[in-house]
C-alpha cells in the first residue's frame, strides 16, 4: 500500500515539474521582442524611369525636363542641386525631381543706368542697388553679370504688373549702360540712343533668358511699365518693336487691329473726353493690361505718368502722357492680343 501511494506521488511532483517548465518556457516565447522588417516605399508601377542625376566635382544637376511643359512646369536646373543638410540625418533622392515645379523667375525687366560704364559698374556692385546683368557700351563681346539668376537682385523697387508685386522676387533685371535723358531749354526730356552693339547683345541675353525660364511676352517689361509714376527707364528710344520683329521678344501690337480700333477711337475723343466714365474705361483698361493705375475717373498726374510710359514702351512718337485716339487704339489692340488669361 506504502509503495502504491510513493509511486503516486512521485508521478504528480514530475508532471507538477514539467507543467511549470512548459509555462516558462511559454512565458520566455510571449516576451521576446519581435523585430519588424523595414518598410520600402514602392514605386508606382506605371512610373517613367527618370533621367540620372549628373555629378560634377562634388555638385549634384538636374538637366532634363520631364514635366508637363504645356502647365509651365519644369524640371531642369540651371544650376547645381541646392540641398539641406539636417544634423544626423541624410537627405536622399530616390524620388528626386517631382514634375509640379517651375521657376521662380517669371519676368524680365530692362533699366538704363543713366551712368556711364565705369560708374555704373561701381554703383551696381557697390551699392545697395543691383541687377542680374550690365551691358556695357564699349563696342565688345562681353555682358557682366552681377547676381546669381537664382537670387534677387535690387533693381525693381517697389513695382507691380497685374496681380503681382514686388517683382524683385521673380524677376531678372538687365542693366543697360545709357546716358538716360536731360531736359532741353523747354523743360522736355531729350533721350539718349542705344547703339546697335549694345542692342545686339541686349537681345541675345534677353531671348536667352526668356527661352530656359519660359518668361511669356506679357512678362517682359520696362522698369516704367511695373514703376510708371517714378521711373522712365529705358525711355521711348528703346527698340522694343525691334526685338519684336527681328527676335519675338516682348509685346507689340497688330497694325489692323489697331486700326479697327483707331477708327472708333476717333468718335470716342471727339464726344467723351472729359467724361469721367470715359476717363474711369481708360484708366480700367490700363490697369486690365497691367499698369497699377487708380481708378477715379479723373486725368490726374498718377494717370497722366501711367499714359507716359505706356507711351515710352508703344508709341515713342508720342510721349506727353495725354491720352489720345492713337494710344487710346493701340492699349485697346493690346488687350485684345493680350488677355489676362
Amino acid at each position: 500500500m506504502r509503495k502504491t501511494l510513493y509511486i503516486i506521488g512521485l508521478s504528480f511532483f514530475v508532471f507538477s515539474c514539467t507543467s511549470q517548465k512548459s509555462v516558462k518556457q511559454n512565458t520566455s516565447r510571449t516576451n521576446k521582442q519581435v523585430i519588424q522588417p523595414k518598410t520600402t516605399i514602392a514605386k508606382a508601377n506605371n512610373e517613367k524611369q527618370k533621367p540620372q542625376i549628373t555629378h560634377d566635382g562634388g555638385s549634384e544637376f538636374f538637366t532634363t525636363n520631364i514635366a508637363d511643359a504645356t502647365k509651365n512646369n519644369n524640371t531642369i536646373s540651371y544650376g547645381s542641386i541646392v540641398s539641406a543638410k539636417p544634423a544626423g540625418y541624410k537627405v536622399v533622392k530616390t524620388y528626386f525631381p517631382a514634375v509640379g515645379q517651375n521657376f521662380r523667375q517669371r519676368y524680365l525687366i530692362l533699366h538704363y543706368t543713366a551712368l556711364p560704364d565705369d560708374k555704373s559698374i561701381t554703383v551696381l556692385t557697390q551699392q545697395e542697388v543691383s541687377a542680374h546683368y550690365l551691358v556695357n557700351n564699349t563696342g565688345d563681346n562681353e555682358i557682366y553679370q552681377l547676381v546669381d539668376e537664382n537670387k534677387r537682385a535690387y533693381h525693381a523697387g517697389v513695382s507691380s504688373w497685374r496681380s503681382d508685386k514686388n517683382l524683385n522676387d521673380t524677376s531678372i533685371g538687365i542693366e543697360i549702360v545709357n546716358a538716360g535723358f536731360r531736359a532741353d531749354s523747354t523743360g522736355s526730356r531729350v533721350f539718349a540712343a542705344f547703339s546697335d552693339d549694345q542692342m545686339k547683345k541686349v537681345a541675345a541675353l534677353a531671348k536667352d533668358i526668356i527661352t530656359r525660364y519660359q518668361i511669356p511676352p506679357t512678362n517682359v517689361l520696362s522698369h516704367s511699365d511695373i514703376a510708371p509714376t517714378r521711373k522712365q527707364d529705358p525711355g521711348p528710344l528703346f527698340p522694343w518693336k525691334k526685338l519684336y520683329d527681328e527676335y519675338q521678344i516682348g509685346m507689340w501690337y497688330d497694325e489692323a487691329t489697331k486700326q479697327t480700333f483707331f477708327e472708333q477711337a476717333q468718335l470716342d475723343f471727339t464726344t467723351k473726353y472729359n467724361e469721367p466714365s470715359f476717363i474711369f474705361l481708360i484708366q480700367t483698361t490700363l490697369q486690365k493690361f497691367g499698369y497699377g493705375v487708380e481708378l477715379n475717373g479723373a486725368w490726374d498726374d498718377t494717370t497722366k505718368k501711367t499714359i507716359e510710359a505706356f507711351q515710352y514702351h508703344f508709341r515713342p512718337q508720342k510721349y506727353d502722357g495725354v491720352m489720345d485716339a492713337e494710344t487710346w487704339a493701340i492699349l485697346q489692340a493690346l488687350n485684345q492680343k493680350y488677355p489676362i488669361k
